[in-house]
């Protein structure tokens, strides 16, 4: 069984690739990054096609290359095209959802089967979310890029099969119509060499929140309910850059009790988590949260809601955090109160939250279930 896998950027492909190439199932990674990046995953240069201008253009500051890049697909459209050159030498391809539409329609001329790989919720979901927050707190002037959109829902229609990191993510493509069995699930794992637990230097009740504050991630929700609790000895920080929309709305609810720290490396947050007591996400629209089970294995509880894949890393008991509705002030201001209240409860949640990710949220265990699946699959065609 030979795999390719083809995405403009990085996200978690690497951590995929890695567990191909440990399998012997990787063929090639088509990317835009450079090698000397893909070498730090342990994926041998003859494996990947680098096509670093792509890159470029993405990253390029610059208002008129912008207004281009945000009405016309071409970056996407000239990756998908690379991934389809390679197409003949594979038996599987998984390629990132927006860059994939010439690959796709290359796999079906071929008899080659495609996986679109979608980390968040069906396109039109999110633009609905996205949308209505920003008429109620932004300007409204937020759209969706057109020539985007249109190419996803045609990669969903046209793509064999559909991966996505969490249970929450799935039900909206079920919504849609499409038929379960093209909807796959691989829920996304953690470095746990890289995220470890340090003791906690105090006893400040700390909130931790990581990632960008910005009206997906329902940072403002977060702010509002640390504001309005004011809880004695307590602090909420902020771990990541503040989205340009929000800095005048959280303004208001910014007290000597907040800290921003802005840019942390992924390879020194496990230190800023173990200073936190729980890990609040209250995102609208999040396919996963990467964040949550870094955090997690960091021994915080998580308070998350029922729009990330916070709803298949929290039991039915809640034994490690609490799953909360979204736009709820009133829902996290009870969750944190309660484990403000009840700190001894919130070591115990905390510790049985670091357990469950350590047993089975690995990127070991994300590689098992992802090659489960492959071969499932191919087994079924060929």
């Amino acid at each position: 069984m030979k795999i390719n896998l083809s995405i403009l950027g990085r996200l978690w492909t690497f951590d995929l690739a890695k567990q191909l190439q440990k399998r012997g199932y990787l063929n090639k990674l088509i990317t835009s990054y450079p090698k000397f990046k893909t070498r730090q995953w342990n994926i041998p240069n003859n494996k990947v096609v680098s096509k670093l201008h792509l890159e470029l253009i993405t990253r390029i500051d610059d208002k008129t290359l912008k207004f281009y890049r945000d009405r016309h697909p071409f970056t996407h459209q000239s990756l998908a095209r690379y991934a389809a050159k390679y197409m003949h030498e594979c038996d599987i391809h998984i390629g990132w959802s927006g860059g994939s539409l010439e690959a796709i329609i290359k796999a079906k001329q071929l008899g080659k089967i495609f996986i679109l790989e979608r980390g968040a919720t069906h396109y039109n979901d999110q633009n609905k979310l996205l949308q209505d927050e920003r008429n109620k707190y932004g300007d409204g002037s937020w759209v969706p890029r057109y020539h985007l959109w249109q190419r996803e829902l045609l990669e969903y229609e046209l793509t064999d099969y559909i991966s996505v990191p969490s249970s929450f993510a799935r039900e909206s493509f079920i919504k849609k119509g499409f038929n379960e069995d093209r909807i796959l699930v691989h829920s996304l794992g953690v470095d746990l060499e890289e995220f470890k637990q340090v003791p906690k230097r105090d006893k400040t009740f700390r909130v931790i929140y990581a990632g960008k504050a910005s009206f997906r991630k329902g940072f403002h929700y977060l702010m509002k309910a640390f504001y309005e609790l004011n809880l004695p000895e307590t602090e909420l920080h902020h771990l990541g850059i503040v989205d340009d929309d929000m800095k005048d709305y959280i303004g208001k609810y910014t007290t000597n009790k907040v800290r921003f720290f802005g840019h942390i490396n992924q390879n020194e947050l496990y230190k800023y988590y173990s200073q936190g007591s729980v890990f609040v996400f209250p995102s609208l629209e999040d396919g996963f949260g990467l964040v949550l089970t870094q955090a997690m294995v960091c021994g915080l509880p998580i308070i998350a809601t029922t729009n990330t894949g916070g709803v298949d890393l929290v039991t039915e008991d809640f034994e490690e955090g609490f799953i909360i509705p979204i736009r709820n002030v009133d829902a996290l201001k009870e969750k944190i109160t309660y484990l403000y209240n009840n700190q001894e409860e919130c070591i115990k949640m905390g510790k049985k939250a670091k357990a469950r990710v350590e047993n089975g949220c690995s990127w070991d265990d994300y590689g098992d279930q992802y090659t489960a699946s492959l071969e499932k699959i191919y087994n079924r065609h060929f």
